[in-house]
């Protein structure tokens, strides 16, 4: 399988990275196109894939072909490559708010196309994925995406109706939880605390929560009654997080995130 990326960012990076790393491709069954040399050398170094500046030579050498640029670059991109595109070839994009309605009429042709939004943890292998694809995706090409995915996290293939309302909740929404980890960590320094322990600690109990509500399955409301003990200490921290209105806060947040990808 020849796998290309058009882009080298931490995105990319990410998702080569964990294939590699899975055992379902090799770093020369990759290759990355990148506009500074000196990067592209030290991906090279580090993951052994092929590297280019070309973007050309990657689509035309790839068969499952990864769009890894900002959404402002990419028409320059497709319109740079289109002309490279087979009929068997897979395309993957990672750009926010770029419909398959809106790809498909930047390639000018017939072109099987998935759309996709990971988000940073895949940076550690623990990003969540959404994808969706157009009319000519097969099961075929839908497995092997999720197959993909799932090297560096969880993958799940959705209605693209719902691709906004993904980029909320799991794409921009890890830069809200590391504001409320620092906080945490800032409390606990008011409270005496290390700030390298703080981080330490305010992270874990994050990462725990998280894996608690995963993989018991339980609601969170429920799972947060279960802290909080009658006259304790827990139950007034939440008080004041309601009189400070953090629900809506955060919900507001996401409808704002929702709105703006629509636009993009």
């Amino acid at each position: 399988m020849k796998l290309g990326f058009i882009g080298a960012g931490n995105m990319a990076t990410a998702i080569f990275s964990g294939m590699i790393r899975q055992g379902l491709c090799r770093g020369e069954e990759i290759m990355v196109s990148r506009r500074q040399q000196d990067a592209l050398e030290k991906l090279q170094a580090e993951y052994g894939v092929r590297t280019t500046t070309d973007n050309r030579q990657v689509a035309e050498w790839a068969e499952v072909l990864f769009l890894a640029v900002k959404p402002q670059m990419l028409t320059g991109v497709i319109e740079e490559i289109r002309s490279m595109i087979k009929a068997k070839q897979l395309v993957i994009s990672v750009a926010a708010g770029k419909t398959l309605s809106w790809l498909e009429g930047e390639f000018q042709a017939p072109v099987k196309l998935i759309r996709s939004m990971p988000n940073t943890p895949a940076m550690v292998g623990e990003g969540c994925t959404a994808f969706c694809g157009n009319s000519l995706i097969t099961k075929e090409d839908e497995a092997l995406t999720e197959k993909i995915f799932n090297c560096c996290g969880s993958a799940y293939q959705v209605p693209e109706n719902l691709m906004d309302a993904v980029g909320a909740v799991s794409g921009s929404s890890p830069a809200y939880v590391f504001m409320f980890m620092e906080a945490m960590a800032d409390a606990a320094v008011a409270g005496g605390m290390p700030r390298a322990l703080a981080y330490r600690m305010a992270g874990q109990a994050v990462l725990g929560s998280a894996k608690l509500m995963l993989e018991t399955g339980e609601h969170p409301g429920v799972l947060k009654d279960m802290v909080c003990s009658p006259a304790g200490t827990t139950i007034c921290g939440v008080k004041v997080l309601e009189e400070k209105g953090m629900k809506a806060a955060v919900f507001g947040a996401l409808e704002a995130c929702i709105e703006r990808s629509k636009k993009i």
